[in-house]
Parts: structure tokens; sequence; C-alpha cells
């Protein structure tokens, strides 16, 4: 398992570092902080203005782990540069979305 992603309750939650007014939209792999954090890079063109980055980063997520934006949901981090998601997916489905994260990082 990646290390910006734990399982917590049957969630799979996914800590991720965002870029805003980036010049495209891109999930760049994985990252270790200085504090030992290892979080997603994610840049996306979407401005940091009423949740339209973040808007802009859910479906950037549901693009790249094959899963609905509705089952991704900001838990945390909502004007910060560092956010977590969950992503509201069975226990079925956490092996091959793990799979293609673990492609990225």
């Amino acid at each position: 398992m990646p290390g910006f992603c734990k399982i917590e309750k049957g969630k799979l939650l996914l800590r991720a570092r965002v870029t805003p007014n980036a010049a495209r939209d891109a999930v760049e792999g994985s990252e270790t902080r200085d504090d030992g954090q290892q979080v997603l890079r994610v840049r996306v063109r979407a401005v940091p203005d009423k949740g339209r980055a973040n808007t802009a980063v859910t479906r950037l997520l549901a693009r790249t782990t094959g899963i609905a934006p509705s089952a991704i949901r900001l838990t945390s981090g909502a004007t910060a540069r560092i956010k977590t998601f969950c992503l509201d997916i069975s226990a079925e489905q956490h092996p091959a979305v793990l799979a293609r994260l673990a492609e990225i990082a």
C-alpha cells in the first residue's frame, strides 16, 4: 500500500498535497515531506476560489482511480495544501484502486 494511503474503518483515506493554478492537471506521484509524512502530489488548473480546486482534484482522482467522483469526498484540509480525501468504495475495490495508485507512486 502506498504511504499516502491508509484504510480506516473500512474506508480508504488518501493524503494529497495540492497545487492549484497549475499549468496542467496531473497526479505526479508520491512525495515524502520534511516531517516524514508521505503525500500524493496533485496539480490542478483550477483556482482556489469557492472550492473549485477541490472539485477539480476530486474529478482528477476519480479519473485516475477509475471510481465515480461521487465516491470521493474531501474530509480535511479544505483551505490547506495538504488534504485528506475519503474514497467510499467497497473492500473488494480496495486492491484495484490501491494498484492504480501504486503505479503512480
